[in-house]
C-alpha cells in the first residue's frame, strides 16, 4: 500500500526557512510524480508544487515561485520543499502527494496517495 509521512514543519518567523520532507515506506513513489499542497485553516487545500518522477519537471503555484524548491531522492525515498523568506500567508498544514503517473500536476485529483501533513505557521 505505502505511505507517505512529512516532517520538518514547526513555528518560523517571517523570513526565515523551513524544510518539509515526505518520506515513503511500505512502497517505492521513486516512478511516480509528487507533490505539495496546503491547506490554510478555514480555505481550501491548494497546489504548492510538484516534481516528475525523475525531477526533471518541477511547478509552482505563483504565491511561491522563486521562494520554494522542491526536490527529490529517489535512493532515499524521500520528497523535500524547501521553503525560504517565509511569509505569514504561508501558514499552513503542509501535505505530499504521490501522481498516479509519472508527472505531477496541481490538480490534487490526480493524486493516489496523500500523507496526514505537517503543520506550518509563521509568525510575524
Amino acid at each position: 500500500q505505502g505511505r507517505l509521512v512529512e516532517s520538518g514543519g514547526g513555528l518560523a518567523q517571517a523570513g526565515d526557512s523551513l524544510r518539509l520532507s515526505c518520506a515513503a515506506s511500505g512502497r517505492t513513489f521513486s516512478g511516480y510524480g509528487m507533490g505539495w499542497f496546503r491547506q490554510a485553516l478555514g480555505k481550501e487545500r491548494e497546489f504548492v508544487a510538484s516534481i516528475s518522477w525523475n525531477g526533471g519537471h518541477t511547478d509552482y503555484a505563483d504565491s511561491v515561485k522563486g521562494r520554494f524548491t522542491i526536490s527529490r531522492d529517489n535512493a532515499r525515498n524521500t520528497v523535500y520543499l524547501q521553503m525560504n523568506s517565509l511569509k505569514l500567508e504561508d501558514t499552513a498544514v503542509y501535505s505530499c502527494a504521490a501522481a498516479r503517473g509519472l508527472i505531477a500536476t496541481p490538480n490534487p485529483q490526480l493524486y493516489a496517495a496523500w500523507g496526514q501533513g505537517t503543520q506550518v505557521t509563521v509568525s510575524s
